[in-house]
């Protein structure tokens, strides 16, 4: 019997099951463990390769028809934000973002849970408990974080730290980039647009810490879920040949066919 090294990954795939993106169609994924001492290496390799991480596992689309999950990667340095994201910036100018451990907490969950019963009550992750909610802060075997971004004190003395919490995002730290894994906010908060928010914040961050990229995982063109990651440009889409750079939304790229 042939006798595997716990740091060479196995690759397994899936059966197929519906696309929750698109109608009428089927996914599969190829997906390995993220374990052991060189889980943060391979986490870089996989990213870098269309993959994303969800707790220990990472995966990628496998599906055997379809190629409209298109891996996308903002170039920060480059990137400047449009007018209608300078609007977002300016109507959350009252909040700060606080880098974190990946450590769960109740004020955290009860974000997740209103989140996800408002905008993804019949999605994949509706039932998920407050200890689902821990494992997947807390089973990593790679550098990740936690921002919480809460609204800013008013009080003097307060050194700008932040008190009502507002949103969350668990954030990968790779050796050319932020990983955005997950992010969630209170859906009473809607007018903000906190997702555009924390993906801009993101951005800024990228760029302070000499880091090239944000990765934002998948674009899918089409998808009202999904459709958004296309905005943030100039970016990166990964092809069969490569990642292409995109720099408005009518570029022309090497865009893989069904």
């Amino acid at each position: 019997m042939t006798q595997h090294s716990r740091d060479t990954p196995q690759f397994y795939l899936t059966a197929p099951s519906p696309c929750p993106y698109l109608p009428d169609r089927q996914e599969r994924k190829v997906f390995t463990h993220l374990v052991g001492p060189k889980a943060g290496e391979l986490n870089d390799l996989l990213t870098h390769g269309g993959f994303r991480r969800s707790q220990s596992i990472a995966y990628r689309p496998a599906c055997d028809q379809c190629r409209a999950c298109v891996s996308v990667r903002v170039i920060a340095n480059e990137f400047r934000p449009s007018r209608a994201q300078r609007k977002v910036l300016a109507r959350n100018s009252d909040i700060v973002g606080e880098l974190r451990s990946p450590v769960p907490t109740s004020e955290q969950y009860s974000i997740f849970r209103g989140y996800l019963d408002q905008r993804h009550h019949d999605g994949g992750m509706a039932d998920m408990t407050v200890l689902d909610y821990a494992m997947m802060v807390e089973d990593s075997h790679v550098k990740t974080r936690i921002i919480e971004y809460r609204r800013r004190r008013l009080r003097p003395g307060s050194n700008g730290r932040g008190e009502e919490l507002l949103a969350v995002a668990l954030t990968d730290v790779l050796h050319d980039g932020l990983s955005m894994v997950y992010s969630f906010f209170e859906p009473a908060e809607q007018r903000r647009s906190l997702g555009t928010f924390m993906i801009l914040d993101h951005i800024a961050r990228a760029r302070r810490l000499g880091l090239p990229y944000v990765y934002l995982g998948y674009w899918i063109e089409g998808s009202q879920k999904m459709d958004y990651k296309g905005r943030y440009l100039p970016q990166q889409r990964l092809s069969p040949s490569g990642w292409d750079r995109v720099s408005t939304e009518g570029d022309d790229w090497n865009e893989p066919q069904d």
